[in-house]
């Protein structure tokens, strides 16, 4: 009877059976954490002077979950920042200066972390545990949100998708970070890639522009490079890149990607169809078509209608949502290019509304598209307008740099800026060299990061939308070619070597604006 007593317990109000306890306790679920390796990850820092930079990469404040341990850190960051020493002395001098001493635990508290490791031998182990859990907090986090906001009847599901897919991103970006390359896998790398462009015996090593002139100067358009193409309007910006994308996609089988925030998707197909099947554009966009024209129509497009092309045309598109759909194309069809149609109808991130002028805006969207180039390892080309300046400057009229519309940022963050210019727009019907200017554009190269700065002069139809090289280049056909598989010569037909000739004073004949077709569509 005795032992029955002791091993019962009350069952009333008060009471339970004690083998219900534990039962209990496993319902509840605590956040991902290691206290223990947090502890002596600090406790290693103070030890070790050198222990900091092994663990700097990889750890922030917010990757500890005790608030001691990051006001903590904190405190060692600042020593760091300061060249100061850090040991127990140092960091519990700066966490009293601050007036965070007790809030941190205490000078005693402080003083026992450094009972908890004997060395930072294992720090940098310890130390991507610790990100791990905190990575998972962040992921509880949002999907607490998402889980929260998905029950409510008033959330807009798409709006929640793109906030979703934002913290998200922000935390991959925020704890995976790239590290450094030693000298013998760089040199590796850089052989490797040397092979493989030796077999190229046209010479391209980018993604092809298909406008035999431009590729000798450039060599195709090069991976993680940011090129600018600006111009005035009617210049024809968007039919030069509907141009390029249609012969990298079609004669090259590259995927291209082109966001448009001014036309829509069907507006940039019906401008591919008049220039693929060569067809009078006014024709195709009243539908006015003969018999024979849509047999035309119908045999030439078929390349097109295969070709890996992508259009988006989101109106007011951020550049989170253009980061996160150039992210899903890689990932999904291995894009080799990106083109955005154009730069100045782009917003930034939604926070950075409200905040700052326009010209910071276009700033922060100008290094984010370099970025973007870097990250996807592909050439972003991205459409720029001029400003005024051009029309009421005398003389021809070429654009320079300084013409560069909203923010200098964009001649800064881009590795080419080309600009486009037809003569003929402003009634100059001769060049200096006495030769005729009609249906004849110029590829003005006024950067180039890695390579010269030269003219190159285009073939432009007007009724088709379209530039494609000088009848000079290949006896006057006036088609989309691709690349004869030879190496660049050094004598470029359509390419004029002008050197730093941009900046100088502008000089010839002025005039007004004038077409030299009868119906020329608006570009």
């Amino acid at each position: 009877m005795e032992e029955m007593k002791m091993n019962v317990r009350p069952t009333g109000n008060r009471g339970t059976w004690s083998k219900k306890a534990p039962a209990v306790a496993e319902l509840g679920k605590k956040p991902p954490q290691a206290l223990d390796l947090e502890e002596a990850v600090l406790g290693a820092l103070m030890l070790e002077k050198d222990a900091l930079t092994t663990v700097i990469d990889i750890l922030r404040p917010n990757s500890f979950y005790k608030e001691a341990h990051q006001r903590i850190f904190k405190a060692i960051l600042a020593l760091f920042d300061k060249s100061e020493p850090i040991d127990i002395l140092t960091v519990t001098h700066e966490l009293r200066e601050n007036g965070e001493l007790e809030l941190a635990g205490g000078a005693y508290y402080v003083t026992q972390l450094t009972t908890r490791v004997n060395s930072a031998a294992n720090i940098e182990y310890h130390a991507r545990i610790i990100t791990e859990n905190s990575i998972k907090r962040d992921l509880i986090s949002i999907s607490s949100e998402v889980l929260s906001s998905a029950f409510e009847d008033t959330t807009d599901v798409f709006e929640l998708l793109d906030r979703t897919e934002a913290k998200l991103y922000e935390v991959s970006e925020s704890n995976i970070r790239k590290n450094f390359d030693d000298m013998r896998s760089l040199m590796h790398a850089a052989i490797k890639e040397l092979e493989e462009k030796r077999k190229q015996t046209d010479g391209l090593t980018g993604v092809p522009s298909g406008m035999t002139a431009l590729d000798r100067v450039t060599s195709g358009w090069q991976k993680s490079d940011l090129i600018i193409l600006a111009a005035r309007p009617a210049m024809g910006k968007t039919a030069f890149v509907l141009s390029c994308l249609r012969n990298a996609a079609v004669d090259f089988k590259k995927g291209v990607a082109i966001f448009s925030l001014e036309m829509s998707s069907l507006q940039l197909v019906n401008r591919l169809i008049s220039s693929e099947a060569e067809l009078d554009s006014e024709k195709i966009k009243k539908g006015s078509l003969e018999d024979y024209e849509w047999a035309q129509l119908n045999h030439k497009i078929a390349k097109l209608t295969e070709a890996p092309i992508f259009i988006d045309d989101t109106p007011g598109l951020s550049i989170r949502e253009l980061r996160t759909k150039c992210r899903r194309l890689k990932a999904q069809y291995d894009i080799q290019m990106v083109i955005i149609d154009y730069l100045q109808l782009m917003s930034g991130n939604a926070e950075g509304k409200g905040g700052g002028n326009r010209e910071q805006e276009i700033a922060s969207i100008s290094r984010a598209m370099k970025m973007l180039a870097k990250e996807l390892n592909v050439p972003v080309i991205a459409l720029s307008q001029l400003s005024r300046a051009v029309e009421t400057r005398g003389g021809d009229k070429r654009p320079q740099l300084s013409d560069l519309r909203e923010s200098g940022s964009i001649e800064q963050d881009a590795d080419m800026v080309l600009f486009l210019y037809r003569p003929e727009y402003y009634g100059i019907t001769e060049d200096e060299m006495g030769n005729p200017t009609a249906g004849v554009g110029e590829v003005i190269i006024a950067k180039h990061r890695n390579g010269s700065l030269e003219n190159v002069q285009l073939k432009f139809i007007g009724k088709y939308t379209k530039f494609t090289n000088l009848d000079s280049d290949f006896g006057g056909d006036g088609g989309f070619n691709a690349l004869p598989n030879s190496s660049f010569d050094t004598e470029t037909p359509g390419a004029i070597r002008l050197g730093s000739r941009m900046n100088d004073g502008s000089k010839g004949g002025g005039g007004f604006p004038a077409s030299g077709f009868d119906e020329e569509p608006p570009f």
